[in-house]
């Protein structure tokens, strides 16, 4: 009864905060201040999860290619490499890396203010936080996973590069010119879509757990731990059924 109880006020909470979402441009500074924030704390991660993709990726598909085909597939392995970071590796490890830095640090943010009553002294101010707080942070978050998805697409597919020129066998002009051939907008607008999604999700999720504590320092503990458990579920979830989804709507 109780886990029906909590199923509820996750959708009317989920339902409200996307009601209230325009709101947030009412508070332009809070919305800017905290989508800098969103950015700038998982940019270092997202710079990693970039240049590690890239050389990764590359390295797998160059033997695979070269196993199954010989050589001369080489020459389609950067269209290869950019299809599998742009349309599923970057969106998903952003999502990830976002997931894993705001869906806890929203959960414990709210859940202090919570617990120390700034909350309930902004509801006896007039002042909603639907509107004032909840709806900055979820909005942030959904602008920034698609820049953050962007900037590590791009890293993963130039560090790519740099493991090939080490071997010497394909100049920058030539591996940009794959490059650009593949990545139509048929393929680049479906992956960047589904980051909206995913970033609203992880949004919805930290600041619904940070309402919803309770018991002291401990329950902000518990609640940013659940704020970031149910950001990656629900961003794998998304990704699952978004893939097929978009691809159905393209098609």
């Amino acid at each position: 009864m109780q886990s029906l109880i909590q199923i509820g006020h996750g959708m009317m909470f989920t339902l409200e905060a996307i009601f209230q979402l325009p709101t947030a441009f009412k508070v332009p500074q809070e919305l800017l201040r905290q989508t800098h924030k969103t950015l700038m704390g998982a940019l270092p991660l997202a710079i990693i999860a970039g240049l590690a993709i890239g050389v990764v990726v590359w390295i797998h598909l160059r033997d695979a290619l070269v196993n199954v085909a010989g050589p001369s597939a080489m020459a389609y392995l950067p269209q290869a490499l950019a299809l599998a970071v742009v349309v599923e590796f970057a969106p998903l490890c952003s999502a990830l890396i976002l997931a894993g830095r705001s869906g806890a640090s929203l959960a414990a943010e709210i859940g202090s203010m919570k617990q120390t009553e700034q909350i309930d002294a902004l509801t006896l101010l007039g002042i909603r936080p639907m509107q004032a707080l909840i709806a900055p942070r979820i909005l942030a978050c959904v602008i920034s996973l698609p820049i953050l998805t962007v900037f590590t697409a791009y890293l993963a597919i130039y560090s790519g590069f740099l493991t090939e020129s080490l071997t010497g066998s394909m100049s920058f002009s030539q591996y940009q010119s794959e490059v650009l051939r593949v990545l139509t907008l048929r393929e680049s607008l479906p992956a960047l879509g589904k980051t909206f999604f995913c970033g609203l999700a992880i949004g919805i999720s930290g600041c619904y757990y940070g309402m919803e504590t309770e018991g002291g320092t401990e329950g902000v503990g518990k609640a940013a731990t659940q704020g970031v458990v149910c950001s990656i579920i629900s961003v794998l979830i998304l990704n699952v059924f978004l893939v097929k989804t978009i691809q159905f709507f393209f098609n």
